[in-house]
This record gives C-alpha cells, sequence and structure tokens, in this order.
C-alpha cells in the first residue's frame, strides 16, 4: 500500500507533522505538483491525498491502481466524481474542520471594519498621537456592534458559528437558508435574501457555491444595503459580481467589505476589489490557523485508516 500526498504545502508547509499518516503505510509528500506531474507521481498510489490538484477523467483513466483519494478539504470540486465512480475509486472529504477558525475571521475582518486598527497603530508608531494636544485621538468612526443587526446567508455550521458570535456581540441576526431546520434557531430571524440585505447592518456569506448563486451578490442586491452597512465574504469569491462590489464601495453605496476570498486565486492584477475603497483583502486564510490544519491533518488521517480497514467515512463519491 503506498500513500502519495500530491501538495503537501498547501496544507502543511512544514509546522505541522505527517506522522498521522505516515504510520498508515509508506508516504510520499510532494511539496507541490504540476497538472503534468500528477500522472507520473501517482503511476503507483493505492492512496492519493490532494488540496487543489485536480483528478479529472483524463488523469484517473491513467492511474488504474488508484483506489482512494482524500481531499484535505470540505470542497471537493476538484475530484471529477462521476470518473471516480467508473474507476471504482472512493473519495473522502474532511467535514467542518475550519468551522470556529472560520467565524473567528469573520469577525476579524468586521473590527478592522468598524474599529480600523490597523491604520490607527500605523499612525501612532508614526508619530500622531505623540505630537497630538489630546490624551486620544480617532480618524474613522468608531462603531459598536450591540444592537446592530447581522444578516447571515447560509446557515450551516460555520454560519451558525457566525450568529452565535454575533449574539455574543449583543446583535440581533437575520438569515436566509434554503434546507436550516428554523426549530433550532428560535432566536434568529428567517428572511428573504433582498429583506435581509436591506435590514442588515453587516452581511456575511457562509453559503456553499453552486450554478444558482454565482454573482448573487450583485448591483440588485447591493442597491439594497444601507450607506452605513458592511459586506463579509469568507465562503467562495465567485458568489460576488467584484465590479458590482467595487462600484458600491467607490460610490459609498455601503461603507465597507472585508473578503477573504476571490473569484480568481491567485488575484488577477486587474481585480476591481484590489483597488475599491475600505476593502480589506485576505489571502484565503480563514481555514488556516494552526488548529484547524491541525485537525485537518488528524482527520485525514482517519479516512486513510477507515479506508484501509475497509470501513471508509466521510465519503463523497
Amino acid at each position: 500500500m503506498k500513500i502519495v500526498v500530491v501538495d503537501g504545502q498547501m496544507l502543511n508547509p512544514g509546522d505541522l507533522s505527517w506522522a498521522q499518516i505516515e504510520k498508515l503505510a509508506e508516504t510520499k509528500v510532494y511539496q507541490q505538483t504540476k497538472p503534468e506531474e500528477t500522472i507520473a507521481r501517482c503511476a503507483d498510489a493505492d492512496i492519493v491525498v490532494t488540496n487543489k490538484v485536480m483528478f479529472d477523467e483524463e488523469v484517473i483513466a491513467q492511474l488504474p491502481k488508484l483506489k482512494f483519494i482524500s481531499v484535505t478539504a470540505t470542497g471537493y470540486n476538484v475530484i471529477d466524481l462521476d470518473a471516480a465512480r467508473r474507476a471504482n475509486i472512493i473519495v473522502s472529504n474532511v467535514p467542518a474542520y475550519s468551522t470556529k477558525s472560520v467565524a473567528q475571521l469573520v469577525f476579524a475582518h468586521l473590527l478592522e471594519l468598524t474599529h480600523h486598527i490597523g491604520y490607527h497603530n500605523e499612525t501612532v508608531k508614526n508619530g500622531k498621537w505623540a505630537e497630538h494636544k489630546n490624551f486620544c485621538y480617532w480618524d474613522t468612526p468608531q462603531i459598536e456592534l450591540d444592537s446592530l443587526t447581522m444578516g447571515i446567508v447560509g446557515l450551516g455550521k460555520i454560519g451558525s458559528a457566525v450568529a452565535a458570535l454575533a449574539q455574543a456581540f449583543g446583535m440581533r441576526v437575520l438569515a436566509f437558508s434554503r434546507s436550516a431546520d428554523r426549530s433550532k434557531f428560535p432566536e434568529i430571524e428567517f428572511v428573504a435574501i433582498e429583506e435581509l440585505f436591506s435590514r442588515s447592518d453587516v452581511v456575511s456569506l457562509n453559503c456553499a457555491l453552486t450554478s444558482d448563486n454565482e454573482k448573487m451578490v450583485n448591483s440588485s442586491l447591493l442597491k439594497l444595503m444601507k450607506p452605513s452597512s458592511f459586506l463579509i465574504n469568507t465562503s467562495r469569491g465567485p458568489l460576488i459580481d467584484e465590479a458590482d462590489l467595487a462600484e458600491a464601495l467607490n460610490s459609498g453605496k455601503i461603507a465597507g467589505a472585508g473578503v477573504d476570498v476571490l473569484s480568481t486565486e491567485p488575484p488577477k492584477k486587474d481585480n476591481p476589489l484590489l483597488n475599491a475603497n475600505n476593502c480589506i483583502i485576505t489571502p484565503h486564510i480563514a481555514w488556516a490557523t494552526d488548529a484547524a490544519r491541525g485537525r485537518l491533518i488528524s482527520i485525514t488521517a482517519e479516512n486513510i485508516k477507515a479506508f484501509i480497514n475497509s470501513s471508509p467515512i466521510n465519503v463523497v463519491s
């Protein structure tokens, strides 16, 4: 039995251990794998571990020894599941490993937007406070979250965690969800998406990307938002029409945005959000806390162990 990790650097750039996986079978870890290298590197693998390396029908057809693919992510769009089924390859993912970390980053963005901590830190270090005539100053409005309204699009595990944090800050919570069991959330008001955008002081996108909701956040929804409101996206970049969001920010239709994801990653240099007013962008780091990545390796090891023991878990194929 041989395990090949094709893009280990994405998950573990060197600060974590592969020991939990290495003890299960002979393991080869590649830091990165180019598309043209995939077949050669995986030719004698029984098990492949991948994060972003694609396994489409053409690749799968040339790997007759492959029996199991473990995706080190919750999303598994890098795998052609139909082709995997035809080849009798089992595919597993890692659900819910980063729920708390993603919810935390939602509020990291929101607190930066409401306090501009980074900006004020820079002004202090550049001497402004030392030279100021008063004991304190603030160059941007300082916004209290208590009693504001948080609108959450998608009330799965992450959306629910965001809701709990919002309530801890004293915020009212609205939600738009097609699948949530409303009886489990008596303190949350469920509304249509248009009402959510129009009533919320903060909108957080925490839904999966589907063919139906690509670019759903466009000028039609953005024009419903309050001029004082913020938009946070830690879900998937293509949920937003980035040109429309940039226009809304630059024209003052909304007050600010915080995004951890973009439509193309890494972004193209002409992405309109890169130069948009009051737009905070982080490089897809919500999942990347030490704790979340440690869970990711542990659950991946459990997926592999379960497959070896003929009782696969977290199967998506």
